[in-house]
């Protein structure tokens, strides 16, 4: 991949939804909620005033309307600031 994320921005490959419930129930596509947990795939270099905590090959926590979806050779990612991440898993 060819991309660098600016400042304090990271790029993320979403996790996918979930298929089934724990029950066995399968969840149609109508149904399924946003993932809120992903992989980083790209850091910036952060700003002289925050360092970057997170690293690429982490798995982390979002927000569920954090970000912005973008489309790189037909793979989706989010694009979000480091402080839209809530933990690291």
């Amino acid at each position: 991949m060819n991309i660098k994320p600016l400042a304090d921005r990271v790029l993320i490959e979403p996790a996918e939804a979930e298929q089934k419930t724990a029950s066995g129930i399968i969840i149609p596509d109508t149904a399924k909620e946003k993932p809120q947990r992903g992989k980083i795939v790209a850091v910036g270099n952060g700003t002289k005033d925050h360092e970057m905590t997170v690293k690429v090959g982490d798995m982390v926590l979002y927000g569920k309307y954090s970000g912005t979806e973008v489309e790189i050779d037909g793979t989706k990612y989010m694009i979000m600031k480091e402080s839209d991440i809530y933990a690291i898993i």
